[in-house]
């Protein structure tokens, strides 16, 4: 598999691309992990909200979103990290959050990164520099946990 890693502005944002994030998102968060809540929640357009993509062919493969930190008390918020059923098993995740990190210093240079993680990923995100923060939550009826990337 050959992933082509797009990293857009909402403003930049094809209907086709919007339209296969949100299905992706969709079929992950609100149907497989069978947590109905409202997926389009008002953030994908605000600010400077920015839009990672692993695309293999045309099909979304990865995806994340790296939200605004003007509009996040200074912190660059990294949500919605997901992959497609079809490309799991190979390593993906890790070079999702390795382009998100890159990305994220190139746009916000020294810009603390904040993520909320599911309570189990605490050592995936630590390999990262997050440390968790404060006490687990329950999002969903999903443990999660703040975590942040201090500069």
């Amino acid at each position: 598999m050959t992933i082509e890693w797009v990293c857009k502005h909402h403003a930049d944002l094809g209907i086709d691309q919007l339209y296969r994030i949100l299905q992706l998102r969709t079929e992950v968060f609100v149907v497989e992990q069978k947590c109905p809540y409202q997926e389009v929640d008002g953030l994908d357009l605000e600010g400077d909200t920015c839009h990672l993509m692993g695309w293999d062919g045309n099909r979304l493969a990865a995806y994340l979103r790296l939200l605004d930190p003007t509009a996040h008390e200074g912190d660059v918020v990294i949500g919605r990290v997901v992959t497609a059923p079809f490309a799991r098993g190979q390593g993906l995740g890790h070079e999702l959050m390795t382009q998100a990190l890159l990305h994220a210093d190139k746009l916000w240079q020294q810009a603390p990164i904040y993520l909320s993680a599911q309570a189990h990923l605490q050592g995936y995100y630590g390999k990262y520099g997050f440390v968790a923060q404060g006490e687990e939550y329950l999002e969903d009826d999903i443990p999660h946990i703040g975590m942040r990337r201090p500069l």
